[in-house]
């Protein structure tokens, strides 16, 4: 993740930090928003008869469903720059693991909008459909994202170019995707925040490189 460990050119050693910032920032900002919406507008839990959705929380998950498509670009382009940043230092089995994951997240993140969109076409929410969405989301998508969490802050320590506070944040973050993701409502938002986190630790430490240079 650093020029020295990728033998990159001067100008993508300079590019490639501001891309996975950048995406990493926007994909946070978009995720974030779409996950508080969908669980204004889709309250979990209770049957089709005992939960009516007003026409607002029909907007709020209308909304939501179309940011996630945005959302899901973003992360893969966050993906692709952080990948290209490590360049041929990254260790092959961390980073099968991390792109592995990362894939099988926006997988189930599209299944999950996929499935939360067919809760508008009846006059109430479809059961079946609210609780397959939230179980893709929060069961499977945020333990991928877990997963993710863990191999990139294992990248980052194996490369030295995520200091120990950043490392031990990522290691916390995906043991509460892990183990509370589909048992604590809103837990979900850990992973946006932590990426959020790591895109600002990017473009602070490529800035700082770029005056060094």
């Amino acid at each position: 993740m650093t020029q020295g460990a990728t033998g990159a050119s001067p100008g993508q050693s300079l590019s490639t930090p501001r891309a996975a910032g950048l995406a990493g920032i926007l994909f946070a900002a978009l995720m974030a928003t779409a996950i508080v919406l969908a669980r204004l507008g889709l309250p979990e839990g209770g049957g089709a008869a005992q939960i009516t959705v007003t026409s607002g929380q029909r907007d709020a998950v209308s909304t939501a469903l179309e940011l996630v498509p945005f959302a899901g670009i973003a992360f893969l382009w966050f993906m692709g720059a952080l990948r290209e940043h490590s360049g041929k230092a990254e260790d092959r089995f961390v980073s099968t693991v991390f792109l592995g994951s990362g894939l099988v997240f926006t997988a189930s993140l599209f299944g999950a909008a996929a499935a939360a969109g067919t809760v508008l076409d009846a006059d109430q929410p479809q059961a079946f459909g609210r609780h397959f969405a939230y179980t893709l989301l929060t069961t499977y998508g945020m333990r991928m994202a877990a997963v993710f969490v863990f191999a990139t802050s294992t990248i980052g320590r194996r490369l030295g170019v995520f200091p120990r506070p950043l490392v031990l944040t990522g290691y916390l973050a995906g043991l509460v995707l892990l183990v509370a993701g589909s048992s604590l409502p809103w837990s979900e938002l850990v992973f946006p925040a932590w990426a959020a986190v790591v895109s600002v630790y990017i473009l602070r430490s490529g800035r700082r490189r770029r005056s060094a240079t």
